[in-house]
């Protein structure tokens, strides 16, 4: 018997992410990007010191966010997104191609990322992932990320 009572886990630290395990117990995931990506770099987002490191497209981020909605889509649970990243859209045809389908933002924000979403060939950039979370050399990953933005 399925319990009443929803159960989520909302994905903000990089220790959680090995939760996955247990990914069955949970009816949907959301994934805060901007505590996650704070945390997994290590970078004080607000420290003006450090700041400039905070980096939402470092491979470290990318395959993570890929991981997660990876073992996600495999169980059936449904996964979102919220954050800056949600928000901006100039992230939304890197979150679709990794294969992000719900998004939580700010109300401003949401003609601006529905345009993206209505604009974009999703199946296309599903095959250009690939090629952004396997390089390896920043420059390689430049060039594979303008590709899957342009």
């Amino acid at each position: 018997m399925q319990s009443p009572i929803c159960m989520t886990r909302f994905i903000q630290q990089f220790s959680i992410y090995f939760s996955i395990l247990l990914i069955n117990r949970f009816d949907f995931l959301s994934i805060g990007t901007n505590d996650l990506i704070q945390y997994t770099l290590a970078i004080d987002r607000a420290d003006h010191a450090v700041a400039h490191l905070y980096d939402p497209f470092h491979p470290a981020i990318l395959n993570l966010l890929f991981n997660i909605i990876d073992q996600a889509k495999r169980a059936n649970i449904p996964v979102a997104v919220c954050g800056e990243m949600a928000g901006d859209p100039s992230m939304t045809k890197l979150l679709l191609g990794l294969g992000l389908t719900d998004f939580s933002m700010h109300f401003s924000q949401l003609l601006l990322v529905k345009r993206e979403i209505l604009k974009a060939d999703v199946g296309q950039l599903r095959t250009r992932i690939p090629a952004v979370l396997q390089a390896i050399e920043p420059e390689e990953q430049a060039q594979a990320l303008e590709k899957l933005l342009a």
